[in-house]
């Protein structure tokens, strides 16, 4: 089973819940439908997904409980506390710190649609989203989304538009990428977390309850998770190259009224620039779990070697304890290494080791430094010493191609998850690198 934490919406939840729900949202609706599913966004909740439901069927899905909840885009970062212009986010949500939301704010607010545009066959929106902690604050950022549906699933873009006046390059925080609340009938969250995905092995269930100590944080490594009822029906979730997410359920299933949920987040760790725009996709798919599965089955890549080339965005890898040039990228990553315990970190991927043998990685180095170490990890087992290999560098600023043979090393087997490059051994005053691309051989 995956490992369990409390992310800082797990803090959240807990208090949306002891609190008052928000007044019942204006029935102000756009939809789409092509007689197999039928999808409805508010558009007096900035557009939020709040009705998806088979064709031939009334019920409807989503959980509309409060405007936390509903199918939305929902983003993170800092600082933390955020207080713009000395306002003061209520107690309960302060930890959150910047984080527009797609619906609208814990008091009341809703988001401003700006545009909207349905001609049967995609919808899009653009809205202004609202600071959730806030009262009554506008977000320094627009979402736009576009929705379309193909038989038994609805593919919807996402783009975050940042136009912060803070320019300050605050770390990386989990995104939920995007929030996805179901009603109580739909209680079984269930996926694939296994070393061997795309070959019919068993599925799991993700048994957690927000109540024993916050949501289920973990692996789902065919990049898809779903809330079943008793039949085995109900709604996936697929996140294209993803495979981490965080879920459960609160309350008890099948639960009277609209306050017992099920949750489901694709989640990353990204950094998310004063300027950025910042686009990701996602499917949901409603049928039964094994037609869910076999949709994915039949729409997804299977694993392999990943490659990443930054020529204009830093392609899901952070950084610890160093700095970079901001977005956009200009055809390289640059990153200062002047601070101690220098890491980069790659996105979560799931990929055979025999598939990935010889990393390959074209970048100048600018240190006085000889060496860098490569990390790798498997599972959800986090980088350690035992698992990584020191290369040799050249700290002239050039840029040139180098090549480490992870096969070498006796714990490089089974399915690689992550990466981390480490470039510099300790912090070093004007050291940096710039990465164009990491492959592998």
């Amino acid at each position: 089973m995956p490992t369990m934490i409390q992310p800082l919406h797990s803090l959240a939840f807990i208090y949306l819940l002891i609190l008052p729900a928000a007044a019942p949202a204006a029935d102000r609706m756009s939809y789409l439908d092509n007689g197999v599913i039928r999808l409805g966004v508010n558009l007096d909740l900035g557009g939020s997904i709040t009705y998806l439901s088979a064709s031939n069927r009334e019920e409807s899905l989503v959980n509309n409980h409060d405007w936390g909840r509903q199918i939305q885009m929902s983003f993170y970062s800092g600082p933390i506390p955020f207080k713009p212009n000395g306002k003061e986010p209520a107690k309960a949500w302060e930890k959150l710190g910047w984080n527009p939301i797609q619906s609208g704010d814990f008091f009341g607010h809703r988001a401003h649609i700006l545009e909207h545009r349905n001609d049967d066959k995609t919808l899009y929106l653009k809205c202004q989203p609202m600071q959730w902690p806030l009262d009554n604050e506008p977000a320094d950022c627009t979402f736009e989304t576009w929705i379309e549906l193909a038989d038994k699933a609805a593919h919807v873009r996402c783009r975050l538009t940042n136009a912060r006046a803070d320019k300050t390059p605050y770390p990386a925080r989990n995104q939920e990428l995007p929030a996805v609340y179901t009603t109580s009938t739909y209680w079984r969250l269930m996926t694939y977390s296994g070393d061997n995905p795309f070959t019919g092995g068993e599925l799991v269930r993700i048994d957690r309850k927000l109540a024993d100590g916050g949501w289920a944080n973990g692996r789902a490594t065919e990049c898809w998770s779903a809330l079943v009822n008793d039949q085995d029906w109900g709604l996936g979730v697929y996140s294209p190259g993803n495979c981490e997410f965080i879920g459960g359920f609160h309350g008890t299933p099948k639960g009277p009224g609209t306050d017992p949920t099920g949750y489901i987040s694709p989640v990353r760790n990204e950094v998310l620039d004063h300027n950025i725009v910042y686009d990701y996709d996602y499917f949901l798919i409603l049928d039964s779990l094994k037609g869910i599965r076999q949709w994915v089955y039949d729409h997804a890549p299977r694993p392999a070697a990943p490659a990443w080339s930054f020529l204009k965005d830093r392609q899901h890898w952070i950084y610890h304890n160093a700095s970079d040039a901001g977005w956009p990228l200009r055809e390289e990553w640059h990153v200062r290494l002047d601070q101690p315990d220098a890491q980069l970190v790659s996105p979560a991927f799931c990929c055979p080791a025999d598939l990935a043998p010889r990393l390959r990685l074209e970048a100048a180095f600018t240190t006085a430094q000889k060496t860098a170490t490569v990390f790798w990890r498997s599972g959800d087992k986090p980088f350690a010493e035992a698992m990584s290999l020191t290369f040799p560098v050249i700290g002239d600023g050039q840029s040139r191609v180098y090549e480490v043979n992870l096969a070498s090393h006796p714990l490089y087997q089974g399915v690689i998850s992550g990466l981390r490059i480490d470039p510099v051994a300790a912090a070093e005053q004007d050291a940096s690198v710039r990465i164009k691309s990491i492959s592998w051989q």
